[in-house]
């Protein structure tokens, strides 16, 4: 089953959520996913919101920053958030951005060894297990929440080098890819996270996300090769040749949409540029005029 979702940028402002999250809801969008991104817009008010302004859609976040959050925080988050909206959120963890993470004061030595401290953290934590832990970044002394997920809430990892996703394999529920990801690129991905599952000794293929620049309607390809440099890709190549992104019509969306889930992709979310004029189009098109031409 291929699923496909739309990313709501957080270069968007606040307020246009609520317009491109009832379109999505209304038009049958499968996904909508939302960033944290510093000093832009936070993921828990943003999914929290989106849930209450629609009915069916569902929401992913993609991904919450760790050394931002206390992990029991985050927990509690999640967790209410589901019990209020169930079955209806994606949740992802990951580094974030370095940078970022220096301007804030919270960037660690180790980020990889947070990310797993984090996740295995939080996961049992929604699992409304009592954790006491001792790591190095990670300190909890009988904590568990009152009020747990009713069912299982799967948690995502971002992840992009080898080690974390192989991290992401032995301890996620499944992995977010990030945009400029190639089909051979998911391929190999997707391999690295399953030896991390089998060296974890779990079964069963993971999740696997992985968002791709998209650009559609006037402008596409201008607007694509700013995304792309912003993107740090070359904004001269030929997406056709190169295979990271695309540009077009419906059908061409939908095209890259089934390379990449041949690939190994279960969820592709299209990214639209942060200068694309209207949001709410490229909802339409993705739901509309996309979705029928990819099959589940």
């Amino acid at each position: 089953m291929t699923e496909l979702g739309v990313v709501f940028l957080p270069q968007f402002a606040p307020e246009r959520l609520r317009s491109v999250a009832m379109t999505a809801d209304s038009c049958g969008l499968d996904e909508l996913w939302l960033w944290e991104d510093c000093f832009r817009q936070t993921g828990i008010a943003s999914a929290a919101s989106t849930l209450a302004w629609t009915d069916r859609l569902r929401v992913g976040i993609g991904l919450l920053p760790v050394p931002l959050r206390n992990v029991a925080l985050t927990a509690m988050e999640l967790a209410t958030i589901e019990r209020m909206f169930p079955a209806r959120l994606h949740a992802g963890v990951g580094h974030g951005t370095q940078a970022w993470m220096g301007q804030v004061g919270a960037r660690v030595e180790s980020p990889l060894t947070l990310l797993g401290e984090y996740l295995s953290a939080l996961r049992a934590l929604l699992r409304g297990e009592e954790l006491t832990t001792s790591g190095r970044y990670v300190h909890l002394d009988g904590v568990r929440l009152d009020w747990p997920p009713a069912a299982p809430l799967p948690v995502l990892a971002g992840a992009v080098g080898a080690r974390t996703l192989r991290l992401s394999g032995e301890l996620a529920d499944g992995t977010i890819l990030t945009a400029g990801t190639s089909p051979e690129s998911v391929a190999a991905a997707r391999a690295i996270i399953d030896a991390g599952r089998s060296a974890a000794g779990r079964d069963g293929a993971a999740q696997l996300t992985v968002y791709l620049l998209a650009a559609t309607g006037d402008g596409a390809q201008e607007r694509l090769a700013r995304s792309r440099r912003d993107w740090g890709l070359d904004p001269d190549a030929d997406v056709a040749v190169c295979g990271d992104a695309v540009c077009g019509d419906a059908e061409a969306l939908a095209a890259a949409a089934r390379r990449w889930a041949n690939a190994g992709a279960d969820t592709v979310v299209f990214q639209p540029t942060a200068d694309d004029p209207d949001p709410e189009r490229f909802v339409r098109v993705v739901a509309q005029d996309v979705r029928p031409l990819v099959p589940r």
